[in-house]
Protein backbone atom coordinates (compact mmCIF):
# COMPACT_ATOMS: atom_id res chain seq x y z
CA UNK A 1 0.00 0.00 0.00
CA UNK A 2 1.02 3.52 -0.80
CA UNK A 3 -0.32 6.21 1.41
CA UNK A 4 -0.25 9.74 0.26
CA UNK A 5 -1.07 12.42 2.52
CA UNK A 6 -1.11 15.90 0.09
CA UNK A 7 -0.15 18.64 2.96
CA UNK A 8 -0.56 22.59 2.64
CA UNK A 9 0.43 24.38 5.28
CA UNK A 10 0.02 21.55 8.19
CA UNK A 11 2.05 22.20 10.76
CA UNK A 12 -0.84 21.77 13.80
CA UNK A 13 -1.93 18.55 12.39
CA UNK A 14 0.80 16.83 10.39
CA UNK A 15 2.84 15.27 13.35
CA UNK A 16 0.04 13.65 15.06
CA UNK A 17 -0.72 12.32 11.52
CA UNK A 18 2.30 10.87 10.36
CA UNK A 19 2.96 9.04 13.99
CA UNK A 20 -0.02 7.42 13.46
CA UNK A 21 0.97 6.23 9.99
CA UNK A 22 4.34 5.19 10.76
CA UNK A 23 3.24 2.52 13.72
CA UNK A 24 0.74 0.70 11.66
CA UNK A 25 1.39 -2.87 10.90
CA UNK A 26 0.08 -6.05 9.16
CA UNK A 27 0.64 -4.52 5.98
CA UNK A 28 3.74 -3.36 3.96
CA UNK A 29 3.30 0.15 3.38
CA UNK A 30 5.55 3.38 2.06
CA UNK A 31 4.07 7.06 3.28
CA UNK A 32 4.83 9.38 0.73
CA UNK A 33 4.32 13.38 2.14
CA UNK A 34 3.54 16.14 -0.98
CA UNK A 35 4.71 19.52 0.05
CA UNK A 36 1.99 21.78 -1.44
CA UNK A 37 3.86 24.97 -1.32
CA UNK A 38 3.57 25.42 2.41
CA UNK A 39 5.32 28.66 4.17
CA UNK A 40 5.09 26.83 7.64
CA UNK A 41 6.83 24.03 8.84
CA UNK A 42 5.44 21.34 7.21
CA UNK A 43 8.44 20.19 5.05
CA UNK A 44 9.97 20.15 8.33
CA UNK A 45 7.96 18.00 10.44
CA UNK A 46 7.44 15.59 7.42
CA UNK A 47 10.77 15.35 7.02
CA UNK A 48 11.60 14.46 10.60
CA UNK A 49 10.28 10.82 9.97
CA UNK A 50 12.75 8.41 8.25
CA UNK A 51 9.94 6.44 6.66
CA UNK A 52 8.76 8.92 5.05
CA UNK A 53 9.12 10.21 1.89
CA UNK A 54 9.25 13.65 0.97
CA UNK A 55 8.27 15.17 -2.13
CA UNK A 56 7.13 18.85 -4.07
CA UNK A 57 3.81 19.27 -5.52
CA UNK A 58 5.38 21.23 -8.23
CA UNK A 59 3.77 24.41 -10.27
CA UNK A 60 -0.18 24.48 -9.96
CA UNK A 61 -1.54 24.11 -13.87
CA UNK A 62 -3.98 26.53 -15.15
CA UNK A 63 -7.39 25.79 -13.85
CA UNK A 64 -5.79 22.46 -11.28
CA UNK A 65 -7.42 22.67 -7.97
CA UNK A 66 -3.89 21.99 -5.71
CA UNK A 67 -5.07 19.31 -4.25
CA UNK A 68 -5.77 17.52 -7.47
CA UNK A 69 -2.28 18.56 -8.72
CA UNK A 70 -0.82 17.23 -4.98
CA UNK A 71 -2.37 14.13 -5.26
CA UNK A 72 -1.11 13.30 -8.78
CA UNK A 73 2.63 14.63 -7.97
CA UNK A 74 1.91 11.21 -4.82
CA UNK A 75 0.63 9.03 -7.05
CA UNK A 76 3.41 9.07 -9.90
CA UNK A 77 6.00 8.24 -7.26
CA UNK A 78 3.87 5.52 -5.52
CA UNK A 79 4.59 2.17 -5.48
CA UNK A 80 2.08 -0.01 -3.99
CA UNK A 81 -0.81 -2.13 -5.56
CA UNK A 82 -2.98 -0.05 -3.74
CA UNK A 83 -3.18 3.59 -2.73
CA UNK A 84 -4.56 5.23 0.61
CA UNK A 85 -5.57 8.75 -0.11
CA UNK A 86 -5.71 10.14 3.15
CA UNK A 87 -5.62 14.16 4.64
CA UNK A 88 -3.25 15.17 6.88
CA UNK A 89 -5.78 16.29 9.87
CA UNK A 90 -6.07 12.63 10.26
CA UNK A 91 -5.23 10.17 13.19
CA UNK A 92 -5.20 6.63 12.31
CA UNK A 93 -6.29 3.88 14.75
CA UNK A 94 -3.29 1.30 15.24
CA UNK A 95 -3.88 -1.66 12.63
CA UNK A 96 -6.43 0.46 10.90
CA UNK A 97 -4.29 -0.30 7.58
CA UNK A 98 -4.42 -3.54 7.47
CA UNK A 99 -7.77 -3.89 8.72
CA UNK A 100 -8.62 -1.61 5.86
CA UNK A 101 -7.23 -3.29 3.14
CA UNK A 102 -8.36 -6.21 4.39
CA UNK A 103 -12.16 -5.21 3.75
CA UNK A 104 -11.37 -3.80 0.62
CA UNK A 105 -10.46 -7.29 -0.73
CA UNK A 106 -13.01 -8.99 0.99
CA UNK A 107 -16.52 -6.83 -0.05
CA UNK A 108 -14.60 -6.94 -3.53
CA UNK A 109 -14.55 -3.57 -4.10
CA UNK A 110 -12.39 -1.44 -6.16
CA UNK A 111 -12.45 1.62 -3.92
CA UNK A 112 -13.18 1.86 -0.05
CA UNK A 113 -13.95 5.19 1.75
CA UNK A 114 -14.56 5.91 5.09
CA UNK A 115 -16.39 8.79 6.90
CA UNK A 116 -14.01 9.59 9.76
CA UNK A 117 -14.92 10.21 13.44
CA UNK A 118 -15.47 14.26 13.36
CA UNK A 119 -13.49 15.73 16.73
CA UNK A 120 -15.02 18.97 17.21
CA UNK A 121 -13.83 22.02 20.15
CA UNK A 122 -15.72 24.56 20.57
CA UNK A 123 -19.12 26.08 20.66
CA UNK A 124 -19.48 26.52 16.77
CA UNK A 125 -17.60 23.39 15.97
CA UNK A 126 -19.86 21.19 17.99
CA UNK A 127 -23.24 23.30 17.08
CA UNK A 128 -22.96 22.96 13.43
CA UNK A 129 -20.70 19.93 12.66
CA UNK A 130 -23.62 17.45 13.66
CA UNK A 131 -26.13 19.42 11.42
CA UNK A 132 -24.15 19.10 8.34
CA UNK A 133 -23.34 15.75 8.63
CA UNK A 134 -26.81 14.50 9.78
CA UNK A 135 -27.96 16.30 6.84
CA UNK A 136 -25.48 14.10 4.90
CA UNK A 137 -25.92 10.79 6.43
CA UNK A 138 -29.65 11.56 5.86
CA UNK A 139 -29.04 12.73 1.96
CA UNK A 140 -26.49 9.87 1.12
CA UNK A 141 -26.95 6.21 2.62
CA UNK A 142 -23.87 4.52 2.92
CA UNK A 143 -25.91 1.41 1.77
CA UNK A 144 -27.45 3.18 -1.07
CA UNK A 145 -23.06 3.80 -2.17
CA UNK A 146 -22.10 0.37 -1.71
CA UNK A 147 -24.91 -0.68 -3.52
CA UNK A 148 -23.54 -2.00 -7.55
CA UNK A 149 -27.21 -1.97 -8.30
CA UNK A 150 -27.57 1.71 -7.08
CA UNK A 151 -26.45 5.21 -9.33
CA UNK A 152 -25.29 6.66 -5.73
CA UNK A 153 -21.41 7.47 -5.69
CA UNK A 154 -19.66 8.58 -2.46
CA UNK A 155 -16.57 9.01 -1.16
CA UNK A 156 -14.79 11.05 1.17
CA UNK A 157 -11.51 12.30 0.70
CA UNK A 158 -9.96 12.21 4.07
CA UNK A 159 -9.79 8.59 3.66
CA UNK A 160 -9.86 6.72 0.17
CA UNK A 161 -8.26 3.49 -0.52
CA UNK A 162 -7.87 2.55 -4.52
CA UNK A 163 -6.37 0.14 -6.37
CA UNK A 164 -3.90 1.32 -8.65
CA UNK A 165 -5.32 -1.01 -11.21
CA UNK A 166 -8.66 1.07 -10.62
CA UNK A 167 -7.14 4.32 -10.76
CA UNK A 168 -5.15 4.24 -13.40
CA UNK A 169 -8.21 3.05 -15.62
CA UNK A 170 -10.27 5.58 -14.91
CA UNK A 171 -7.42 8.28 -15.31
CA UNK A 172 -6.87 9.12 -11.91
CA UNK A 173 -6.78 12.73 -10.30
CA UNK A 174 -5.84 13.75 -13.59
CA UNK A 175 -9.15 13.29 -15.35
CA UNK A 176 -10.82 15.50 -12.97
CA UNK A 177 -8.18 18.10 -12.05
CA UNK A 178 -10.42 21.27 -12.09
CA UNK A 179 -12.84 19.23 -9.82
CA UNK A 180 -13.39 21.06 -6.42
CA UNK A 181 -14.74 17.41 -5.82
CA UNK A 182 -12.26 15.21 -6.44
CA UNK A 183 -12.89 12.29 -4.16
CA UNK A 184 -16.40 12.52 -5.60
CA UNK A 185 -15.68 12.44 -9.33
CA UNK A 186 -12.89 9.82 -8.64
CA UNK A 187 -15.90 7.28 -6.70
CA UNK A 188 -18.33 8.24 -9.81
CA UNK A 189 -16.04 7.44 -12.39
CA UNK A 190 -14.80 4.31 -10.76
CA UNK A 191 -18.53 2.82 -10.07
CA UNK A 192 -19.08 4.22 -13.62
CA UNK A 193 -16.40 1.81 -14.82
CA UNK A 194 -18.62 -0.95 -13.40
CA UNK A 195 -15.78 -1.21 -10.45
CA UNK A 196 -17.46 -2.32 -6.87
CA UNK A 197 -17.22 1.13 -4.16
CA UNK A 198 -17.59 0.44 -0.80
CA UNK A 199 -18.50 3.19 1.78
CA UNK A 200 -19.19 3.62 5.79
CA UNK A 201 -18.86 5.60 8.76
CA UNK A 202 -14.91 4.28 9.75
CA UNK A 203 -15.03 5.74 13.48
CA UNK A 204 -12.79 2.42 14.07
CA UNK A 205 -10.35 3.22 11.78
CA UNK A 206 -9.45 7.06 11.52
CA UNK A 207 -10.74 10.17 13.64
CA UNK A 208 -10.02 13.92 11.92
CA UNK A 209 -10.83 17.51 13.13
CA UNK A 210 -11.42 19.35 9.87
CA UNK A 211 -11.30 22.93 10.89
CA UNK A 212 -9.49 24.62 14.12
CA UNK A 213 -11.23 28.15 13.46
CA UNK A 214 -14.66 29.28 12.55
CA UNK A 215 -13.08 31.30 9.59
CA UNK A 216 -11.40 27.63 8.40
CA UNK A 217 -15.19 26.24 9.01
CA UNK A 218 -16.84 29.02 6.80
CA UNK A 219 -14.33 28.76 4.22
CA UNK A 220 -14.53 24.69 4.27
CA UNK A 221 -17.70 24.69 4.22
CA UNK A 222 -18.67 27.66 1.71
CA UNK A 223 -16.51 25.53 -0.60
CA UNK A 224 -18.24 22.57 -0.21
CA UNK A 225 -21.83 22.82 0.58
CA UNK A 226 -23.30 23.75 -2.99
CA UNK A 227 -21.84 20.96 -3.92
CA UNK A 228 -23.30 18.44 -1.40
CA UNK A 229 -27.09 19.50 -1.56
CA UNK A 230 -29.42 19.34 -4.62
CA UNK A 231 -31.47 21.98 -3.72
CA UNK A 232 -29.40 24.33 -0.89
CA UNK A 233 -31.53 27.52 -1.05
CA UNK A 234 -34.58 25.34 -0.66
CA UNK A 235 -32.85 23.02 2.44
CA UNK A 236 -31.94 26.39 4.19
CA UNK A 237 -34.86 27.65 4.23
CA UNK A 238 -36.32 24.03 5.73
CA UNK A 239 -33.70 23.86 8.27
CA UNK A 240 -34.20 27.82 9.47
CA UNK A 241 -38.04 26.92 9.77
CA UNK A 242 -37.45 24.12 11.89
CA UNK A 243 -35.43 25.74 14.46
CA UNK A 244 -37.64 28.41 14.09
CA UNK A 245 -40.64 26.34 14.92
CA UNK A 246 -38.95 24.11 17.54
CA UNK A 247 -37.07 27.53 19.61
CA UNK A 248 -40.70 29.24 18.81
CA UNK A 249 -43.14 26.50 20.39
CA UNK A 250 -40.66 26.25 23.52
CA UNK A 251 -41.13 30.02 24.38
CA UNK A 252 -44.80 29.95 23.52
CA UNK A 253 -45.28 26.52 26.26
CA UNK A 254 -43.19 28.79 28.78
CA UNK A 255 -44.96 31.67 28.00
CA UNK A 256 -48.35 30.37 28.08
CA UNK A 257 -47.99 28.59 31.24
CA UNK A 258 -46.48 31.75 32.90
CA UNK A 259 -49.83 33.02 32.04
CA UNK A 260 -51.89 29.82 33.63
CA UNK A 261 -53.18 29.37 29.98
CA UNK A 262 -52.85 25.57 30.71
CA UNK A 263 -54.37 24.29 27.03
CA UNK A 264 -52.61 26.27 24.60
CA UNK A 265 -49.07 25.54 27.20
CA UNK A 266 -49.58 21.55 26.73
CA UNK A 267 -50.69 21.99 23.06
CA UNK A 268 -47.23 23.99 22.72
CA UNK A 269 -44.96 21.69 24.91
CA UNK A 270 -46.09 18.90 22.94
CA UNK A 271 -45.41 20.40 19.66
CA UNK A 272 -41.84 21.14 21.06
CA UNK A 273 -41.20 17.47 22.17
CA UNK A 274 -42.14 16.26 18.73
CA UNK A 275 -40.02 18.48 16.84
CA UNK A 276 -37.20 18.47 18.88
CA UNK A 277 -37.56 14.72 19.05
CA UNK A 278 -37.59 14.69 15.36
CA UNK A 279 -34.54 16.70 15.36
CA UNK A 280 -32.63 14.58 17.78
CA UNK A 281 -33.13 11.12 15.98
CA UNK A 282 -32.01 12.96 12.79
CA UNK A 283 -28.73 14.00 14.48
CA UNK A 284 -27.94 10.66 16.30
CA UNK A 285 -27.27 9.23 12.65
CA UNK A 286 -24.14 11.62 12.75
CA UNK A 287 -22.08 9.85 15.49
CA UNK A 288 -21.53 12.61 17.51
CA UNK A 289 -20.80 13.40 21.58
CA UNK A 290 -23.89 14.10 23.47
CA UNK A 291 -22.75 17.74 24.22
CA UNK A 292 -22.32 18.74 20.46
CA UNK A 293 -25.36 16.52 19.57
CA UNK A 294 -27.49 18.62 22.18
CA UNK A 295 -25.60 22.11 20.90
CA UNK A 296 -26.62 20.95 17.66
CA UNK A 297 -30.01 22.72 17.74
CA UNK A 298 -28.19 26.34 17.50
CA UNK A 299 -26.20 24.54 14.74
CA UNK A 300 -29.27 24.98 12.42
CA UNK A 301 -29.91 28.42 11.75
CA UNK A 302 -25.37 28.41 11.02
CA UNK A 303 -26.38 25.86 8.55
CA UNK A 304 -29.00 27.65 7.04
CA UNK A 305 -26.14 30.60 6.98
CA UNK A 306 -23.54 28.62 5.50
CA UNK A 307 -25.77 27.08 2.64
CA UNK A 308 -26.26 30.89 1.45
CA UNK A 309 -23.16 32.14 1.21
CA UNK A 310 -21.65 28.70 -0.67
CA UNK A 311 -24.51 29.47 -3.12
CA UNK A 312 -23.56 33.25 -3.21
CA UNK A 313 -20.15 32.44 -3.49
CA UNK A 314 -21.00 29.98 -6.47
CA UNK A 315 -22.63 32.58 -8.28
CA UNK A 316 -20.13 35.01 -8.11
CA UNK A 317 -17.22 32.20 -9.14
CA UNK A 318 -15.45 33.43 -6.46
CA UNK A 319 -13.86 30.53 -3.76
CA UNK A 320 -11.12 30.96 -1.38
CA UNK A 321 -9.31 27.70 0.18
CA UNK A 322 -5.85 27.85 1.80
CA UNK A 323 -4.59 30.54 0.17
CA UNK A 324 -5.80 29.96 -3.39
CA UNK A 325 -8.75 31.70 -5.25
CA UNK A 326 -11.09 29.41 -7.29
CA UNK A 327 -12.56 31.55 -9.70
CA UNK A 328 -11.70 33.06 -13.50
CA UNK A 329 -9.57 30.15 -14.59
CA UNK A 330 -11.52 27.21 -12.80
CA UNK A 331 -14.10 25.33 -14.23
CA UNK A 332 -16.97 25.17 -11.94
CA UNK A 333 -19.37 23.93 -14.34
CA UNK A 334 -17.55 21.00 -14.96
CA UNK A 335 -16.87 20.80 -11.24
CA UNK A 336 -20.17 20.37 -10.41
CA UNK A 337 -21.25 18.35 -13.60
CA UNK A 338 -19.42 15.81 -12.60
CA UNK A 339 -21.69 15.27 -9.31
CA UNK A 340 -24.83 14.50 -11.67
CA UNK A 341 -25.74 11.04 -12.36
CA UNK A 342 -24.40 9.60 -15.98
CA UNK A 343 -25.57 10.99 -19.08
CA UNK A 344 -28.18 13.78 -17.80
CA UNK A 345 -27.44 17.31 -18.59
CA UNK A 346 -26.79 19.79 -15.85
CA UNK A 347 -30.70 22.35 -15.48
CA UNK A 348 -29.07 25.94 -15.39
CA UNK A 349 -32.43 26.70 -14.09
CA UNK A 350 -31.33 24.66 -10.65
CA UNK A 351 -29.74 25.79 -7.61
CA UNK A 352 -26.07 26.61 -8.88
CA UNK A 353 -24.13 23.58 -8.55
CA UNK A 354 -26.66 21.06 -7.20
CA UNK A 355 -26.05 17.25 -7.72
CA UNK A 356 -29.42 15.69 -8.66
CA UNK A 357 -30.47 13.11 -5.57
CA UNK A 358 -30.73 10.22 -8.33
CA UNK A 359 -26.66 10.38 -8.44
CA UNK A 360 -25.95 10.49 -4.76
CA UNK A 361 -22.68 11.97 -4.54
CA UNK A 362 -20.94 13.73 -1.73
CA UNK A 363 -17.66 14.90 -0.40
CA UNK A 364 -15.60 16.66 2.58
Amino acid sequence: MSVIVPARNEEACLEDCLRSLVSQTGVDFEIIVVDDASTDRTHEIAQSFPRVRVIQAGSLPPGWSGKNNALVAGAKEARGDWLLFTDADTVHHPGSLARSLAEAQRRGAALLSYSPEQEVHGFWEKAVMPVIFAELALTYRPSDVSNPASPAAAANGQYLLISREAYDAVGGHVAMATSLLEDVALARAVKVSGRKIFFRFGGDAVRTRMYRSFAQLREGWTKNLVLLFPSPLRLAVLRLTEFVLIVGSAASAIGLGAKSRTEPAIVAAILCAVLYGLFLNRIRKAHFSWDASALALAGLSLFSYLLVRSVIAYRKRNISWKGRNYSGDHDFDSATTRALPAGRPRDKRRDVGAPSTQGRTWSI
